[in-house]
């Protein structure tokens, strides 16, 4: 199973840092929306997602536009906000949907919210809570998806077999 992260114009390092660590480990694709609130090869970055990069498949975009415009035909995509109806965990996801994430401060466009209002989900929180940290919810998020898909090409139980913890 594979999924597709979008990071839409992200701003601190070591939340993409972070998130990058997690799309090497659970073999999903990293896409980023410019503009970046930081170079990619700040050291905070780097040191966040160690010593996984070889393993990660990152791309880039200059517009969210352009990333819907060249996968939304038949793929699944859902746009994580504080302001969606429907709760994560009950999407029901599918190998290859592109799960979608606004940047740190201002979360994703308004704009984008209403046009795809179906398709945006939140996670649930206490009212008075502004919001989870960005690299816990996709982690939250990507974790649920494999869950539901089966954690397909992850490590079984006999596989683990020898390793460290």
């Amino acid at each position: 199973m594979k999924f597709n992260i979008v990071l839409v114009e992200p701003e601190i390092p070591q939340n993409t840092g972070n998130i990058a660590r997690t799309c090497s480990a659970t073999g999903s694709t990293l896409h980023l929306v410019r503009p970046l609130g930081f170079e990619i090869s700040d050291k905070q970055l780097k040191r966040a997602g160690l010593d996984y990069w070889h393993l990660l498949d990152i791309r880039y975009y200059d517009s969210i536009e352009e990333l819907i415009e060249k996968f939304y035909d038949g793929t699944n995509f859902y746009f994580f906000s504080t302001k969606g109806k429907k709760i994560y965990s009950d999407a029901k996801y599918k190998d290859g949907d592109f799960l979608v994430f606004g940047k740190e401060t201002h979360g994703l466009n308004e704009l984008l919210l209403e046009k795809y209002y179906d398709k945006t989900v939140r996670v649930p929180m206490i009212s008075e809570a502004r919001s989870l940290n960005l690299s816990n919810t996709v982690a939250l998020a990507v974790y649920e998806a494999l869950r539901q898909t089966g954690f397909g090409g992850l490590l079984t139980e006999g596989e683990l077999t020898g390793r460290k913890c």
